[in-house]
């Protein structure tokens, strides 16, 4: 929705004592009054995590593309904030991120991805495309990001650089033996992006954007995984590059749109 229309229906809503200023611009106006006015801020998406964690990461990529506004609101991981009863009533595996639609409860990264696609499908950026065999091609690059991808490197960074992070001592033989495994897969991602432009054909799919928080963190492994072949690093700095990951990169932040 436009951003005049779509602010001229909550004005009328909104009691005289919440007057706007004829200063700000009607986004400003908006967020203000969102944050402000308990009715009005009940309906922006609440994502719930670790501003700095990759999965939180993965979900606000996808806030970012589909150009949704939402709020943080930030998990302690350090004080077992993700373990506590109240968290778990709502992920009961205790881990980040989960989100708050209007009181829909959705968690697991991916499948929030998923949900957002579906529910804003001409919003921002298409991430999944709606035609048969495009959507059994983009289904089978998520696949491929799950199974051949992520495993390997969400493993490389648990052993190499999270221990690091926290003071501890990296496992480094377990790390290369996965980053070894990663390296077989990538060849067959070689292969397949010598043919087209992204994993699922050539146009960008959210199958792509899966693999850039922990993708990032193999180069933070001393890793040059991702960019010693010619056509995955092609594919990993076009993608890399994108405002979106450069909006989370370094800390997903409640945004306005």
């Amino acid at each position: 929705m436009r951003w005049d229309l779509k602010y001229s229906c909550f004005s009328l809503l909104i009691p005289s004592m919440y007057s706007c200023d004829e200063g700000w611009t009607l986004k400003e106006n908006y967020r203000r009054l969102t944050l402000h006015i308990p009715g009005l801020r009940n309906m922006v998406l609440k994502l719930y995590g670790v501003d700095n964690a990759t999965c939180g990461k993965r979900v606000g990529i996808i806030l970012h593309e589909k150009r949704v506004s939402f709020e943080l609101v930030p998990i302690d991981a350090t004080v077992g904030e993700h373990k506590s009863p109240q968290y778990l009533e709502k992920q009961p595996f205790g881990q980040v991120p989960y989100i708050d639609d209007d009181g829909f409860i959705l968690y697991e990264s991916r499948a929030i991805s998923r949900y957002l696609e579906e529910k804003y499908p001409s919003q921002g950026t298409k991430l999944i495309p709606t035609e048969l065999k495009a959507r059994a091609l983009f289904e089978q690059a998520a696949s491929n990001e799950c199974f051949n991808f992520d495993p390997f490197a969400s493993g490389a960074a648990r052993e190499l650089v999270f221990p690091a992070a926290m003071g501890k001592e990296p496992n480094k033989a377990a790390g290369d033996e996965l980053l070894a495994k990663l390296d077989a897969k990538l060849e067959a991602y070689d292969c397949i992006l010598e043919k087209q432009k992204y994993l699922a054909g050539d146009e960008i799919t959210m199958a792509d954007l899966f693999h850039i928080p922990y993708g990032t963190l193999l180069a933070v492994a001393g890793s040059e995984l991702m960019t010693s072949r010619p056509n995955v690093k092609r594919w990993w700095t076009d993608i890399s590059s994108r405002p979106s990951w450069q909006a989370v990169s370094g800390g997903v932040k409640s945004t306005t749109f």
